[in-house]
């Protein structure tokens, strides 16, 4: 060292005496600024440590409330957890500024790279904001059967980004929130009861009257048709080739299918043994021979 001192031109005292001042610097710095650097580092880490716990115990509060308004797990688990990572944000940036540390710009970047994740995750945040309004306003719930985002199936689990079904045929069938939130969605077990509904024909030449009666007759058999609301059975349509009525009754919603199945089972059964038609759609040709020719 004293030769590199001496290859420089200063003396082994130049450098002594420089390290000298940097301490006494360092030395009155910390004379005065100690105390003021110390009692802001505790004071922000009592800013962390009391938010962490206001942050704990608010998340806390908002799950016991928003169970008691019977909010569904999934989403009061995700608010609680969002406003939680929220309130310690802030008690972060609390505590920086408590150090005396600048977070205007802080906040700046942060917002920057806050729009920047948004854009890039533009569809995930609309699959999320579509699976809250899904948990919030319930179009359906688990176990019903629907037509929902070009899906039909029954409703097996609702996240907060997607819905899982499962298909007739037990298939699993994954939508995103987005899909279904952007289209029309059918309930088709949304309400207790459904109306069976059929189109039945009949030939001109039978009699309509007692193929109404016979209709009725068969409704009411059936011991799933409601009484109330009535059983309806009226000629709806002169069709080309039959006389079309419509047949309406209504049942419990989980005996639809069956129900509705028997009935045309039994319709035709019965229609073939009272002897009227349920005839196939039909033309009446005329040929014209003209003079001079024979027809082909």
């Amino acid at each position: 060292m004293f030769l590199l001192a001496q290859a420089n031109g200063k003396a082994p005292e130049d450098a002594i005496t420089r390290l000298s001042d940097v301490y006494s610097q360092a030395h009155a710095f910390l004379i005065e600024q100690g105390p003021i650097w110390a009692t802001n580092l505790v004071a922000a880490v009592a800013v962390l440590l009391v938010g962490w716990i206001a942050s704990r115990f608010v998340r806390g509060l908002m799950v016991r409330g928003m169970k008691r308004s019977r909010l569904d797990n999934t989403l009061a688990g995700f608010l609680s957890n969002i406003a939680y990572a929220l309130l310690i944000g802030l008690v972060v940036i609390a505590a920086l500024n408590q150090l005396g540390i600048n977070t205007t710009s802080l906040a700046a970047v942060v917002g920057a790279a806050g729009l920047a994740i948004g854009l890039a995750l533009q569809n995930s945040l609309s699959n999320l904001a579509s699976g809250i309004m899904l948990i919030l306003f319930r179009p359906f719930g688990v176990g019903d059967f629907v037509e929902a985002g070009g899906a039909t199936g029954v409703v097996q689990e609702v996240h907060i980004f997607h819905t899982i079904m499962r298909s007739i045929d037990n298939k699993r069938i994954i939508v995103p929130n987005g899909e279904i939130t952007s289209a029309v969605v059918t309930n088709f077990t949304g309400h207790a009861t459904r109306m069976v509904e059929l189109e039945i024909g009949c030939g001109y030449n039978d009699d309509i009257r007692a193929v109404k009666q016979f209709l009725i007759e068969t409704l009411e058999q059936d011991e799933r048709i409601m009484e109330d609301p009535a059983i309806e059975v009226r000629v709806f349509e002169l069709g080309d080739s039959a006389i079309i009525f419509k047949v309406r009754g209504w049942v419990k919603t989980p005996d639809w299918w069956a129900t509705r199945c028997d009935l045309m089972e039994a319709i035709k059964l019965g229609m073939d043994q009272r002897g009227f038609h349920i005839p196939f759609p039909q033309r009446d040709v005329h040929l014209f021979q003209e003079e001079g020719k024979l027809p082909a």
